[in-house]
């Protein structure tokens, strides 16, 4: 059976766990070969999704230059080429809530290095392969709590539009390379990260909840939809964008 990736290689940063496993999964269902990157050994991840030599991984910190360009040097070595990178990775389900005064100085730098500087690591590190072949897509994972302001988690929100804001800078620079540059800002999504740190998500989940014009929780197969749009060919006149995917709390 065909899918909508069909012969893709990509490559799932943050993917040995989470939304990141999640998506791999659902890329190998649409075709695709991956390489999951996560700063953990993604092994058991890999053995996991019991692709053969469709899938693949390798340890990487995204907030180090170095250690990025040899990871994706050797996801291009096992996949053959990189057709689409999605940066997942980031300081997320380990956080904890609290107003922005209380932030420890060194919490507020590693989320900025892994959430800001570490997209931008990895989007250095698979251009000059996307632009040598006048192609690629990159899908970055923004997050629906900017638009809401969410308090208590200042550094995560002010990360998540930092990956807006790069999302609109880099697809202007990369277009006439013929790379698009997207992100998917999914809501309060209940992965299984997320789910073993209640202090993150027991603030909010019923404001959350609430707001949303679909009243439920959210799950991983409800984002993964978006993100295999943005990784095909079906939104290849598309640019710059962020699709929101979060029940209908923001509309923007």
């Amino acid at each position: 059976m065909s899918g909508r990736l069909d012969g893709s290689a990509i490559v799932v940063t943050g993917g040995a766990a989470g939304l990141g496993l999640a998506y791999a999964r659902r890329f190998l269902r649409e075709g695709a070969c991956v390489f999951l990157a996560d700063i953990v050994d993604p092994a058991d991840a890999v053995a996991s999704l019991d692709a053969g030599d469709r899938a693949a991984g390798g340890r990487v910190d995204v907030a180090s230059a170095a250690s990025v360009d040899a990871m994706v040097a050797a996801a291009e070595r096992r996949l053959g080429r990189i057709d689409v990178l999605v940066n997942n990775a980031a300081v997320f389900a380990t956080l904890t809530p609290r107003p922005f005064e209380a932030i420890p100085e060194e919490e507020w730098d590693r989320v900025m290095a892994v959430n800001v500087r570490g997209m931008w690591n990895c989007v250095k590190a698979v251009a000059p392969h996307m632009r040598a072949r006048k192609g690629g897509r990159i899908v970055n994972i923004a997050s629906a709590i900017v638009a809401k302001g969410t308090p208590y988690l200042l550094h995560y929100v002010a990360s998540k539009g930092a990956v807006i804001a790069m999302t609109r800078a880099l697809a202007r620079e990369l277009g006439d390379d013929g790379i698009a540059v997207n992100a998917v800002a999914p809501g309060l999504i209940l992965s299984d990260t997320v789910r073993a740190n209640p202090a993150v998500t027991g603030f909010q989940s019923a404001a959350v909840l609430q707001s949303r014009a679909f009243k439920r929780d959210a799950l991983p197969e409800d984002v993964e939809g978006a993100v295999v749009f943005l990784a095909s060919s079906d939104s290849a006149f598309m640019t710059g964008q962020t699709l929101v995917v979060d029940g209908g709390a923001v509309f923007v």
